[in-house]
């Protein structure tokens, strides 16, 4: 089979077959560029422009009228203003050539000093310096004295009274009765335990354990009068009583107690007295010997009450029956009160005559107390605050006076007996040997 003929394409004029010719014939340029016609004849020249023609000035703007002034209003009333302060006046700081030398800064004003403070330039004549160098401690920091070992003898008849109306309770109870009474017995100790010195101190004296303030004012006076005594201040407890009188107490056998009046209002050399008073009951022994009286008295002065009561009470009972029912109660009782003495070989009679002597050596040992302050050179202030006490004894006499329609109220001679105080010119007189001037 055949293949069929390709067509022959045309032929473009231009091309080399069309033409015949065997190259082409590139085309040929001018050598030189063409002449550009020159420019013609510059152009004309503009006139030049003459001066900028003058424009007429502005006139001064027009005058408008003013407007009229707001009308004026009333001024505001005037208060009363409060006055500067009174301030210095401040000069201008002078030049430093003429300034001489720097003045001191000022300084504040100090506030007054108290009569107790030995700054003072006029310092009270009763006020001591506290401080103290190296204290000497006494061998013996404690003794029962005389006055102690009388107050412990005395208290003997209500201690065996005690011990009967113990027995008689402690029967009730009968296997028991020997442990209830030594049990009573051994309580006695308990003067000397400090919880139980406490709660007596609290409830019975009604004192206080003083503020950080209080404590602050009384300790350093507490350590002068135990320096000068060579006692451990530590041994003993500072309370402070709320009130006004001027008064301190020697409790059990570690507390001194201190009124809020003697511990405000006195000069420290008074405060150190009062309590070299009290520190004298506590060498002596005077205070836990009494306490440890009235702890084992406590029994029978209980059981004296209530036979009081029971005897009024009868008495009453017994005017109903008339003379009769109270001569009966006369002899009744006193068919018991002659059997009692007999018994117990007429011990019960010496309980009338212990107040009075209980009293008597109370009295003494104040006279001790006050030669123990004496004895640490506090006899000048000593005198001093029982001269104060005298004026407030004074002072409480006239008022009772007063009350009684201005009738002077007078103490029997059984008050004086009963007194545990001596009177203010028994203590002066015992305070005289201390108070000359080589002593």
């Amino acid at each position: 089979m055949s293949q069929p003929p390709q067509p022959v394409p045309p032929e473009y004029p231009g091309s080399p077959a069309h033409t015949g010719a065997q190259q082409p014939i590139a085309p040929q340029y001018p050598q030189q560029p063409p002449a550009y016609p020159q420019p013609g004849p510059a152009a004309p020249q503009r006139p030049q422009a003459g001066p900028a023609p003058q424009y007429p000035q502005a006139g001064p703007p027009p005058q408008y009228p003013q407007a009229a002034p707001p009308p004026p209003y009333p001024a505001p009333p005037a208060y009363p203003q409060p006055a500067p302060p009174p301030s210095p006046q401040s000069a201008p700081p002078p030049h430093p050539a003429q300034a001489g030398p720097t003045p001191p800064p000022a300084t504040p004003e100090a506030p007054p000093l108290s009569p107790d403070d030995p700054a003072h330039p006029h310092p009270h004549p009763h006020h001591i310096s506290t401080d103290h160098g190296r204290v000497h401690l006494s061998k013996d920091q404690r003794r029962t004295d005389a006055t102690a070992v009388g107050n412990l003898l005395l208290h003997l008849p209500n201690f065996l009274c005690s011990l009967f109306v113990v027995g008689l309770v402690s029967a009730f109870f009968g296997k028991f009765a020997v442990v209830l009474i030594l049990s009573w017995i051994a309580s006695g100790a308990l003067v000397f335990h400090r919880p139980t010195e406490s709660a007596l101190a609290r409830h019975l004296l009604r004192l206080r354990y003083p503020t950080p303030q209080e404590r602050a004012k009384l300790e350093p006076v507490w350590r002068t009068v135990t320096a000068r005594a060579g006692i451990e201040g530590r041994s003993y407890e500072l309370w402070v009583e709320d009130s006004d009188g001027l008064n301190a107490v020697a409790a059990a056998g570690h507390i001194v107690g201190v009124t809020r009046f003697a511990m405000n209002q006195l000069p420290n050399g008074e405060l150190a007295a009062v309590l070299a008073h009290e520190l004298g009951h506590h060498v002596g022994g005077h205070a836990w010997s009494s306490l440890l009286g009235y702890w084992y008295a406590l029994p029978g002065r209980v059981a004296w009450r209530l036979l009081k009561a029971f005897s009024g009470f009868a008495f009453k009972v017994s005017r109903a029956f008339g003379c009769f029912g109270v001569a009966f109660v006369v002899l009744f009782m006193g068919g018991l009160a002659l059997a009692t003495i007999s018994t117990l070989y007429g011990l019960p009679l010496l309980l009338l005559g212990v107040p009075y002597a209980l009293a008597a050596v109370g009295r003494r040992s104040e006279l001790r107390a006050d030669e123990h302050a004496a004895a640490l050179g506090f006899a000048p202030m000593l005198a001093a605050v029982l001269h104060k006490l005298h004026q407030q004894e004074q002072r409480t006499t006239a008022e009772l006076a007063a009350r009684n329609g201005g009738v002077p109220v007078e103490e029997g001679t059984l008050g004086r007996l009963l007194s545990s105080h001596p009177d203010y010119h028994t203590r002066l007189h015992h305070l005289q040997p201390y108070l000359q001037p080589g002593h």
